[in-house]
């Protein structure tokens, strides 16, 4: 197969799965499924060596992410019927007041939204900031204080599932460049807070005066009296410090101290999470909560969405597989050593079409991550500036594909061209943004 007709073979596939979604409404898990097989036919893998592939991508990501997005769900499902998430956000806007409001809504996303997913924290969020905000005064003129807060606590969400482990996009990009989890982290928070006020106090200023929102929100009631602010930090923070204890013996080379030996195995994600949701449960529900009733939503809440989930992940693993395979890879090495384009700006270019193709930041993330370590490798690129630069991609421009377009256009009370005109705009800033601070930045520390 020559280069051109690998490539010719990838837009067909994926262009197959975009339309099974879009235009055909089938689930994005069958629809990428489908898009692999006849790529990988198309590029002359024939039909058995197509399906060997897809089952091996499908196998290796869930494997390696799998129960770490399994266990954030019920995390998340805690902290809402908790009222923990709750508390958090109400005292962060309580402590700044009305003038700060979007930048004390900006640093509650940014706590609560560490770990959990995206979709979680919206939920989560949005209702209590909405509650929150109050109407603006005159001197304002047409600025909507509550729209303003409501896009600066997306700015907070979207940044941190984009660029930040312990979140599922970066963990999946670190784990397949084979990149540093602790620089990833704290290269990471360097790209983040810019991009996150940027994106947010900043760029809500100046959109909420051409946009009109008549908000409805449903509050989520949870099933205990809030718990106090001590113990949901400590819950938040928990799973951050364990992981980020373990990053940092690796990064001063104390991984091999048998001493040591107990503070990495907690510090292992999958074994971080655990002990967070033993702990969560025990401090975060009084006594006269901790009913089989209590547990039996907190299952629900967190296993009823993860099917979904974690079947549209490994579809992408699988049609990341089958691109290797056929391969994409070497066609993109080639380019990234002809010195056509630098691999950072060519991981971000990757994961934005695909973002725009299917609308999920989840399967951009798995497919750019999936063939960009052998350019990585070639060129000598740093792979954790390569994996954030995945990251902001895979963000880029959300629009009608993407089921978080719908959730917070819902959210927002706005109109689908208003919610083009603040989500997507928003979303397409912090892509941007997150881009532009990667090259620079990549550039100081390479120095």
């Amino acid at each position: 197969m020559t280069e051109l007709q690998i490539l010719g073979a990838a837009v067909t596939g994926i262009g197959l799965s975009i339309w099974l979604i879009v235009k055909v409404g089938v689930h994005p898990f069958l629809a990428i499924l489908c898009g692999a097989f006849i790529l990988g036919c198309l590029a002359g893998l024939g039909p058995h060596d197509s399906i060997i592939a897809m089952q091996a991508g499908f196998a290796d990501v869930l494997g390696g992410t799998g129960p770490v997005i399994a266990l954030g769900l019920i995390l998340g499902a805690i902290l809402q019927h908790s009222g923990a998430a709750r508390a958090l956000a109400g005292a962060a806007l309580r402590i700044v007041g009305e003038r700060y409001a979007t930048w004390g809504s900006l640093g509650a996303a940014m706590l609560i939204g560490l770990p959990l997913f995206f979709e979680t924290g919206v939920v989560l969020l949005l209702p209590i900031v909405a509650a929150a905000a109050v109407k603006p005064p005159a001197s304002r003129g047409n600025r909507d204080l509550g729209l303003e807060i409501m896009l600066a606590a997306l700015a907070g969400l979207s940044v941190l599932h984009a660029l930040l482990p312990p979140h599922p996009g970066p963990l999946l990009a670190v784990h397949e460049l084979g990149a540093s989890v602790g620089r990833t982290m704290l290269y990471g928070a360097m790209v983040a807070i810019p991009t996150a006020i940027l994106a947010g106090p900043i760029f809500a200023r100046y959109a909420s005066p051409y946009v009109q929102a008549t908000r409805s929100l449903l509050d989520v009631e949870p099933i205990a009296t809030p718990p106090p602010i001590a113990a949901a930090l400590i819950v938040v923070l928990l799973p951050v410090a364990l992981i980020s204890a373990n990053a940092a013996l690796g990064a001063l080379g104390r991984l091999g101290d048998a001493h040591l030996g107990w503070i990495i195995e907690l510090g292992n994600p999958i074994v971080a999470l655990v002990i967070t949701i033993g702990v969560a449960l025990v401090v975060l529900f009084p006594r006269e909560a901790k009913t089989a009733q209590t547990r039996a939503s907190i299952w629900r809440e967190a296993m009823t969405p993860a099917g979904s989930v974690l079947l549209s992940i490994g579809a992408g693993g699988a049609l990341k597989q089958v691109l290797i395979a056929a391969g994409l890879s070497r066609v993109l090495s080639h380019l990234a050593d002809a010195g056509f384009v630098s691999p950072i700006v060519m991981a971000w270019t990757i994961a934005a079409l695909i973002r725009l193709g299917t609308g999920s930041a989840t399967v951009a993330t798995i497919t750019a991550a999936g063939v960009m370590p052998s350019i990585v490798a070639s060129t000598g690129a740093s792979p954790e500036w390569v994996a954030i630069a995945i990251g902001a991609g895979s963000v880029f421009f959300s629009h009608v594909n993407d089921a978080g377009f719908w959730l917070v256009k819902s959210y927002l009370g706005t109109s689908t061209k208003d919610t083009f005109k603040t989500w997507s705009l928003l979303e397409t800033v912090i892509s941007v943004a997150a881009l532009l601070i990667v090259l620079l930045a990549s550039k100081v520390t390479a120095g």
